[in-house]
């Protein structure tokens, strides 16, 4: 996908000039272009062929929330006659048509990518996806059977008329629609919503090696005449409504925020029809009806040459056991002291310790808390929570601490796009087990990863801390990248302890010591040492700035960058999703480089490091240098303060920033261009760098252009004396 430029196209041979609003990339431009290179990923004959699955059904996932959020939300602005939108201040019409049809490029690339390459080569893996066509006669036995005794019972065919109008269709609910012969001159609608408790794709028995499995739409449309009984079958078509998810409405101090958002979860279903997908086949007096129905129009509907939604494609992976055809597992490393410890506040007393996620096993952060939990030293357990698993031990050691007599005050937020019903659930749990549940601040959402354990010792009460840049979620670590800090530090556990008191009690004059804590000092923390960098090149001092996070949206951000660069200060950023700074333009940012890693692993930590004159700053936390981040969620992020984890945080950026095989480098445009190993060299793949370095710690870093100043070397850290069990 090529970039949508803002601006005028520039005359032949020369270079664009970014100045105003032309200085900005579009948000919602910039997030296609990043789909878009997790599409690249499934296209990729690199990848494993089950990967490349998962990445095609992530595209796919990624774009039905970019639709029901980012697209509905255009689309009421468009509504609304509000005429311009985004950053980059684009005529919101204009922009609303330009996205439809670029969504409809890319869609079309994704069923490409589906049929005409993954379908072929899982049939050479004898991985078979059948239609009723190809089915055996012992195959189609079975799946007759299937459908009779799992399926039918649990459907319900609606026929459209004045006595039964067209029911309600849930958001993204896979649907039937047929067309219904009833007599010379009629023909009417019939409608069947296939449950989301039935499997999407059903395996097949077969005699021979190998798996065989049919989508659940291909069987109910064979058997649609056992549903509508007594009609001739005209046409048959299965489609999808995807709906305005975006239906937040402005909180109110005297309502009650958890029931506020109840409601919400239960009416996103009932949000106007942004999108209608619909099998390529389908009649054109189904899709006549659709629209009508849906009042959508032309550039809303998406005929699709597939199953409708490939984001059902991901069970594929856990249903095909071929290890063959999935990226080798990687062995986490986990700090010896911690298996054998009794204790393991003494050795977080003892030192600091710093994770990076997956790499490092997330085992010692479910334990940190167990411990909490078990530990009768620990008398107070604080939590933030804003996504986490439905099974998670966090939660279950929270609820026992909680049964146990200790206080235990978490701060959820309800607010997690998507994750409200499991976080609502947890919340109904801890509060009935004794624990005090606190829903964040109005107009805020709390977004910060801290967990705080307060433990009376010998010498009074002493505060243990967990700071991480991911949620408290187990699975999701298995798969982010992210960097989790412990520690006993007073400095940064009474700034976390301040922080859980801003949340609770809505203080007005909070001190969090060194912390930058959004939306109270982040921005202007950060704005500062950007500054700070500004003025150090043009005094001749040692400058520079490298930043990793998932977006870069922040208009202040952006501007104080581009100053940075013009006075000479050298800036890297590695930016995974969306940018609206446009890096190594002419006398705007020809000092900026962006590049943005998409592999195996989500690249979801956030790590802002500043030269200082060779004395870095170095932060790790929970936010982007976007103005939701920076303005309007409660956002936490901590200072490295120790040498060691410093140069592991610069051997980190060092092989991110080294990466040619999973980087794109981002141009002045807004477009990528894919990196490259030079001539002859191997390619640096980061992520699978820092996998074998968990396994060889002393693993040298690849070939690649100095991003630190040498520094002399460090002292080996003393070993930390451990409590045998």
């Amino acid at each position: 996908m090529s970039a949508i430029l803002p601006g005028p196209p520039a005359p032949a041979g020369s270079e664009p000039e970014y100045q105003g609003k032309n200085a900005f990339i579009d948000r919602e431009y910039s997030w296609l272009e990043f789909n878009q290179r997790v599409l690249e990923e499934a296209q990729d004959p690199a990848n494993p062929l089950m990967e490349r699955i998962q990445f095609l059904s992530i595209v796919a996932n990624n774009l039905d929330e970019f639709i029901e959020v980012r697209v509905a939300g255009l689309l009421q602005k468009v509504e609304s006659v509000l005429p311009v939108d985004g950053i980059a201040g684009l005529d919101a019409a204009v922009k609303l048509d330009t996205i439809l049809r670029l969504i409809q490029k890319s869609v079309k690339q994704q069923y490409k990518c589906w049929n005409e390459d993954l379908l072929p080569k899982l049939r050479e893996n004898n991985v078979h996806i059948k239609t009723m066509a190809s089915l055996g006669k012992d195959e189609e036995k079975y799946v007759h059977t299937y459908f009779r005794k799992e399926i039918y019972p649990l459907l319900t065919p609606i026929r459209v008329d004045p006595a039964h109008p067209f029911p309600w269709v849930s958001n993204k609910a896979l649907c039937l629609a047929a067309l219904l012969k009833e007599d010379k001159r009629r023909d009417g609608l019939g409608v069947v919503t296939i449950p989301r408790s039935l499997a999407r794709l059903i395996s097949v028995p077969n005699r021979e090696k190998g798996y065989s499995f049919i989508f659940i739409q291909d069987l109910v449309q064979h058997f649609i005449t056992d549903l509508f009984k007594g009609y001739a079958i005209k046409s048959c078509a299965p489609f999808r409504a995807t709906r305005n998810s975006n239906l937040y409405q402005e909180d109110e101090e005297g309502s009650s925020l958890i029931d506020a958002v109840e409601a919400v979860v239960h009416n996103r279903r009932r949000g106007d029809v942004v999108r209608l997908e619909i099998d390529k086949n389908a009649s054109k007096r189904i899709v006549d009806a659709l629209t009508r129905t849906f009042d959508v129009d032309a550039k809303q509907v998406f005929r699709v040459d597939g199953p409708v939604n490939l984001n059902r494609l991901a069970s594929l992976y856990n249903m095909v056991p071929l290890s063959q055809l999935k990226f080798p597992p990687i062995h986490p490393s986990n700090t010896a002291h911690f298996q054998d410890s009794e204790d393991l506040f003494h050795e977080i007393r003892q030192r600091d310790i710093m994770l990076h996620h997956p790499f490092d096993s997330y085992d010692p952060v479910v334990r940190f808390i167990q411990s909490a939990a078990e530990d009768p030293k620990v008398q107070v357990i604080k939590q933030t929570l804003y996504r986490t698993n439905e099974e998670s031990p966090i939660m279950y050691a929270l609820l026992e601490a909680a049964e146990q007599g200790k206080e235990v005050v978490a701060v959820v937020e309800l607010k997690a796009r998507f994750d409200e019903k499991s976080n609502i659930s947890w919340a109904r749990q801890l509060e009935e087990k004794g624990g005090t549940v606190v829903y964040g601040l109005v107009g805020l959402k709390t977004h910060c990863k801290l967990s705080l354990a307060i433990r009376k010792e010998d010498s009074g009460f002493a505060q243990y801390a967990h700071v991480g840049t991911g949620n408290y979620n187990p699975e999701t670590a298995r798969r982010y990248t992210d960097i989790s800090f412990l520690t006993s530090d007073p400095e940064i556990t009474e700034g976390v302890s301040e922080v859980f008191n801003f949340l609770t009690s809505q203080s007005r004059s909070p001190d969090f010591k060194t912390l930058m804590v959004g939306p109270v000092n982040f921005l202007g923390e950060t704005l500062r040492r950007i500054r700070a960098e500004t003025e150090s090149a043009l005094a001749g001092k040692r400058s520079g700035i490298t930043a990793k996070m998932n977006s870069l949206l922040d208009k202040e951000v952006i501007e104080a960058l581009y100053e940075a660069s013009r006075a000479g200060v050298p800036v890297r950023l590695i930016v995974r999703g969306i940018c609206a700074l446009r890096p190594g333009a002419k006398q705007l940012s020809e000092n900026i480089q962006v590049k943005s890693v998409v592999g195996r692993f989500l690249e979801h930590s956030r790590i802002f490091y500043f030269e200082n004159d060779g004395n870095p700053s170095v932060f790790v936390g929970s936010g982007d240098w976007m103005d939701r981040n920076l303005r309007e969620r409660v956002e936490v992020a901590i200072p490295i303060k120790d040498a060691n984890f410093i140069r592991q945080i610069e051997d980190i950026l060092t092989v991110y920033w080294a990466d040619n095989a999973k980087s794109r480098l981002m141009r002045a445009d807004g477009s990528y261009v894919r990196s490259a190993p030079p001539a002859g060299e191997a390619p640096v793949n980061a992520q699978e760098w820092l996998a074998k370095r968990a396994e060889v710690p002393d693993l040298p870093l690849p070939p690649a252009p100095r991003l630190f100043p040498v520094r002399a070397p460090l002292p080996e850290p003393e070993p930390i004396e451990t409590l045998q069990t």
